[in-house]
């Protein structure tokens, strides 16, 4: 029997303060912090029954410990969530999170549920990636990759190899400028009303509360970048201050079908238009994102001229700015992450596409004259993600 394929909102999403590895969340649980956020989701939408949320998808890049143990579920019932909702992790390294919000969509989109929570979680601090892997000697030996390929730092200085027009004077430049954006940012109030406090404890101070990220560092100038060591290669171009670190942190999502939305009195922050995920070449796995940008806009039927709002992941300052030079879009474009971006903010691996969405949807509640925007990001071991939103504030709708 023929089906229709329903739309999908984006109702909320929130996330914690972003904290260093060994900093601020150095002795507090990953499961705890994407709880927190299942939690906080539940409280802003009051108009929600727990009852109705029908999946709970959590990504972690090391599901190890207490970021194991099929965590969407353990996290669902240790949120408060009736034992009636399901629950499951998922992996896609970088974009895992993205992952659970597209297969999670999809379902919705499908007719298997109306309510659905996704997002992710990564302890870098405790958990630092490829902790407990054994990657397959073939993958080395039989020259299916080149070595570089499994070091995310020396992926990106391939990139700069392919595209020798991006300089380290470049990549240093758009990282003071995440740095600033992300400053300004703060100073409008813009980041934190989507962030959730967390208690913190520690051995040697006693307990805290977390509630700004932890890794920015305003006032960052192209001086102070020019200073730091480039540890993947001599003479390289990718530091410490042009690359997102080694982050805790977690996010969370609310997705429901257009119709629940209304039912429950939701107001939608985005409407979900296509998306679409990518392989490239491992060893410049940050040019996942323009494939995969061309093939969310082919399925969309929409161009690159059409999207008016971005939030690119910055792993790499590198990454972001390959991105940016295949579409002939300037480094310092208003419309590329205002907000600031990974640099600024950090990168907790799994958790990350959740924060671009929530960045995304403050872009379009603060311009409605935009109808469409993206979130991307690349991937480690070669791939790239995108997904394609539409905004309902567009004034355009109105007339």
């Amino acid at each position: 029997m023929p089906r229709e394929i329903r739309d999908v909102v984006f109702v909320d999403g929130v996330r914690t303060p972003f904290g260093k590895a060994k900093g601020q969340y150095a002795e507090t649980r990953a499961d705890d912090l994407v709880i927190k956020c299942i939690r906080e989701l539940l409280r802003r939408n009051p108009s929600l029954p727990p009852e109705r949320v029908e999946e709970v998808a959590i990504a972690a890049t090391t599901q190890i410990g207490d970021q194991g143990l099929t965590i969407g579920r353990t996290a669902a019932l240790l949120a408060g969530l009736p034992n009636t909702t399901p629950g499951y992790a998922i992996d896609r390294m970088c974009a895992g999170a993205m992952t659970a919000v597209t297969t999670t969509a999809s379902g919705i989109a499908f007719g298997a549920q109306d309510v659905v929570i996704a997002g992710g979680v990564e302890h870098m601090g405790r958990h630092p990636m490829g902790e407990g892997v054994d990657p397959n000697p073939r993958i080395i030996s039989e020259k299916l990759v080149d070595t570089s390929a499994l070091v995310m730092g020396s992926t990106a200085e391939n990139l700069h190899d392919r595209y020798p027009s991006i300089t380290k004077a470049r990549t240093d430049a758009f990282a003071v400028a995440s740095q600033e954006r992300a400053a300004k940012a703060y100073a409008n109030d813009l980041i934190q009303p989507d962030l959730v406090p967390i208690a913190t404890r520690s051995a040697e101070h006693g307990w805290g509360l977390a509630t700004t990220d932890e890794p920015m560092r305003p006032g960052t100038t192209l001086e102070d970048l020019a200073k730091l060591k480039t540890p993947f290669r001599p003479h390289g171009r990718v530091t410490a201050g042009n690359a997102a670190g080694i982050n805790d942190g977690a996010t969370a999502a609310l997705l429901t079908s257009a119709e629940a939305a209304e039912e429950l009195g939701l107001k939608p922050k985005m409407k979900l238009v296509s998306y679409a995920f990518v392989g490239v070449e491992p060893e410049v796995m940050g040019f996942g994102p323009v494939p995969a940008t061309e093939k969310a806009l082919k399925t969309a039927g929409l161009t690159i001229d059409d999207i008016q709002a971005f939030e690119v992941n910055e792993a790499f300052a590198v990454q972001v700015l390959a991105f940016l030079e295949h579409y002939g879009i300037a480094d310092d474009d208003p419309r590329v992450n205002p907000y600031g971006g990974a640099i600024a903010y950090g990168h907790p691996l799994a958790s990350s596409g959740v924060r671009l969405m929530v960045q995304l949807a403050k872009q379009f509640e603060l311009k409605p004259e935009v109808r469409y925007g993206l979130t991307t990001m690349c991937v480690g071991l070669g791939m790239g993600g995108t997904i394609i939103w539409e905004n309902p504030n567009f004034e355009g709708n109105k007339a």
